[in-house]
């Protein structure tokens, strides 16, 4: 896959044109900071919002992750990320180092030191934070499906690292899943990334087309949580004020 990055199709179908624009049902999680009139979020009659969900545990956010939310939205022209830190996540439950509340404060952190339009089309989405239980992806796109008013009102993405596609069969009706939300997986550098065998031992040719036309290289920066969370100093893996962030909590530096 060459190093240029590829763009989705602006709109899949579209719902029947409304008469005017309409707001966006909020019932208890409204989608915030779309491009709006009067700080309201409007929804023009001919296009659905395209809003990605970037799940993950964010232990810490780093540069690398802004630059994955960069890259997704540019090549798929999204109107929101939502970063989304997991409360528990199933696959790797032993593996946080820090508490939700923080994380996702750093998370804060790190978006405002992105470039203006990065910062208007992000925000910290804390409800698996606030569930109970694992951290499923399948609950947060159905719940943020119906704050929406359903598919023909929000059209939804799922942002995944290369590295999700091994055990990605194991996730949570993962089938389902990819039927909500598109997926984008971003991959390290030009070459394309195979789809596991276990995957398409599980998923329908659908969901393997899917998978593969959500397909995006990522151009190279070097970042990782495991990285940042040996450097807590400011460096190019960490925001200055993340690692300001850390370095006052003393976060990461029992469990190097």
């Amino acid at each position: 896959m060459s190093g240029q990055v590829p763009r989705w199709p602006r709109r899949g179908p579209l719902p029947a044109p409304r008469a005017e624009l309409r707001l966006l049902r909020p019932p208890r999680r409204p989608l915030a900071r779309l491009p709006s009139r009067g700080g309201q979020v409007l929804v023009a009659p001919e296009i659905r919002p395209r809003v990605a969900l970037f799940g993950g545990s964010f232990d810490p956010p780093h540069c690398g992750h802004l630059h994955a939310a960069r890259t997704a939205r540019k090549a798929f022209e999204l109107d929101q990320v939502r970063f989304m830190p997991a409360a528990r996540p199933p696959h790797k439950p032993d593996r946080i180092l820090a508490a939700g509340t923080q994380r996702a404060r750093m998370l804060e952190l790190a978006i405002a030191t992105a470039e203006p339009d990065l910062q208007r089309a992000s925000l910290v989405d804390r409800r698996e934070l606030e569930r109970p239980g694992p951290s499923y992806t399948l609950l947060s796109v159905e719940e943020l499906l119906a704050e929406a008013g359903g598919p023909e009102a929000v059209e939804l993405f799922l942002i995944l690292g290369s590295d999700n596609l091994q055990g990605l069969e194991l996730w949570h009706e993962i089938e389902r899943l990819l039927c909500l939300a598109r997926p984008i997986v971003i991959q390290r550098g030009a070459r394309a990334a195979e789809l596991p065998a276990a995957l398409s031992a599980k998923l329908s040719h659908g969901a393997m087309e899917s998978l593969r036309a959500g397909l995006v290289a990522l151009p190279p920066v070097n970042a990782s949580s495991t990285e940042a969370r040996g450097r807590v100093e400011s460096g190019p893996e960490l925001a200055p004020e993340v690692a300001a962030y850390i370095d006052r909590h003393g976060l990461y530096k029992r469990k190097l």
